[in-house]
């Protein structure tokens, strides 16, 4: 099933409703935004675009994002959204590797691409954009749900990123569970597009689509946290999806303008570390608006969920646990924890986290031996290291390659970076290991202090021998004004290693 289905239905028993928006305007209803997709799909055939075939997307979140995905799947080809931060040379490895046959962006960001590619670029505010959206109809283009809608490319921390395969049948299995274990949709909602539409909250619009809710682009284009209050209290109910350093930058804004955040319906938060100091913050603050989802782009957004219920459950005896994790097993899936073979471990030790079931990609872009790594016997092997209590739920301990071995003993970062939080100075924290002719490895824990406030290292040191053993507290503290982070706003401990290796040297 081309996913592309789901907009000509909803076109056609609810095309007045509204559909695309910019801030407060609405641009398109229902039926207009069929019909400019329908119309660049046929520009797209025109243009010699065959089923199959790659288009890039290098633009800044806009309503002609939607129309691009749609364009390009009623057409039968894949989309290759780009996101907006990367660097232009980035951005043009991607369209190369993709073998992109053209990429529709905006001004601002088509500028630069050009001059590292020769590859035909539309400017989704240009004059032929217009043409492409308004002329005539193509039928949508049949598609199975094992060919390709999606190539997503990883954020490549470590080395070039590979691109994932993402079919029909994993955005429809995403979507229904996104009814099922996150949250139900009607055509009263609106999807507000806070992160980036090249990612996870693009991955959420079908299902949205499905429902014929509305798709609310913020004017600044990006994340803008009083831009978001103003938009939820104006159009709500809202939902969106953000990373854990959204949620903190959301509070924060929230609590320096006293808003309580009207209009949000749900915050769906992922693709990051959560830390239970912040969304005990976050629902303090604006009630039960929250669920947790745990995915790759390997799966996207569809390995576990923690409910709404979960996360803002104060009463159960072991609540603190729960929010800790990311939630039980989406609806599509398994889970099960493994040890270096992929043998099965029991409830409750720590093992690599292996995934099966509809939403799992078929395998990396023209990456055999990549693909061969992380998919085993049927499973996907995330790279992430975690453990299953005897009633499901999932607790991650960090990914395998940040796992501290010091004297022999693994020392999970995430375990010492929660406790640092519940220091009322910690701000951020990320916590890494430091090559030790003695142990093996120290650990080593990167602090950004709340604005205003100091803190020492003995009463770092202090609060984390109340609160943790001995061997997994720091063995030295380094102050930084703000820690690095990539383009999504997950940090970059390879970035705060090279600082250490440069220290030693």
């Amino acid at each position: 099933m081309n996913i592309a289905i789901w907009l000509e239905r909803i076109a056609k028993v609810a095309g007045g409703t509204p559909a695309l928006m910019l801030g407060d305007t609405v641009v398109a209803d229902y039926a207009g935004f069929h019909a400019r997709a329908a119309s660049l799909a046929a520009a797209l055939l025109e243009k010699g675009i065959l089923p199959g075939d790659r288009v890039g997307i290098f633009a800044k979140n806009c309503p002609d994002y939607l129309v691009c995905f749609y364009g390009i799947w009623m057409a039968g080809a894949a989309a290759v959204p780009i996101n907006a931060k990367l660097h232009p040379k980035e951005a043009a490895w991607i369209l190369s590797d993709g073998d992109a046959k053209l990429c529709f962006v905006t001004e601002d960001l088509g500028a630069g691409l050009a001059d590292q590619t020769e590859r035909g670029l539309i400017d989704v505010g240009g004059e032929d954009f217009a043409a492409m959206t308004s002329g005539p109809a193509a039928p949508l283009v049949e598609r199975d749900d094992t060919d390709l809608a999606w190539l997503f490319y990883t954020s490549g921390t470590t080395g070039k990123p590979k691109g994932v395969q993402i079919t029909h049948g994993m955005l429809a299995a995403t979507s229904l569970c996104y009814l099922i274990d996150v949250d139900p949709v009607t055509s009263d909602d609106a999807a507000l597009y806070a992160a980036p539409m090249s990612h996870g909250a693009g991955i959420y619009a079908p299902i949205h689509v499905r429902m014929g809710a509305r798709h609310i682009v913020p004017v600044s284009g990006g994340y803008d946290a009083g831009e978001v209050l103003a938009l939820s209290a104006a159009h709500g109910p809202t939902s969106m999806f953000m990373a854990p350093t959204m949620v903190r930058r959301l509070t924060d804004a929230a609590k320096a303008l006293g808003l309580r955040g009207d209009g949000i319906r749900t915050i769906v938060y992922g693709g990051g570390p959560m830390y239970n100091a912040d969304i005990e913050e976050a629902v303090e603050w604006f009630g039960p608006r929250f669920v947790q989802i745990y995915g790759q782009g390997e799966c996207p957004m569809a390995i576990s969920a923690l409910s709404r219920a979960d996360v803002a459950d104060r009463s159960h005896p072991r609540w603190r646990a729960r929010l800790s994790s990311v939630g039980r097993a989406q609806s599509r899936v398994e889970i099960a924890i493994g040890d270096g073979a992929g043998a099965f471990l029991p409830p409750g030790e720590i093992g690599e986290i292996m995934v099966r079931g509809a939403p799992v990609m078929p395998g990396y872009w023209q990456n055999p031996e990549a693909t061969a790594k992380t998919l085993r016997n049927g499973w996907l092997m995330t790279g992430d290291m975690g453990r299953l209590d005897e009633d499901g739920y999932l607790t991650l301990a960090d990914r395998s390659k940040d796992v501290i071995i010091s004297g022999g003993t693994n020392i999970y970062p995430r375990e010492v970076e929660e406790v640092l939080l519940t220091h009322p100075s910690v701000h951020e924290v990320s916590v890494v290991g430091r090559p030790s002719e003695e142990w093996g490895e120290d650990v080593v824990a990167f602090v950004v202090t709340v604005p205003g406030t100091t803190c020492d290292q003995a009463t770092l040191d202090a609060h984390c021998l109340d609160n943790m053993a001995r061997f997994k507290r720091p063995k030295a503290y380094v102050a930084l004004p703000e820690l690095p982070k990539n383009n999504y706003g997950k940090v970059l401990k390879t970035e705060l290693r090279k600082r250490l290796e440069e220290d030693a040297t």
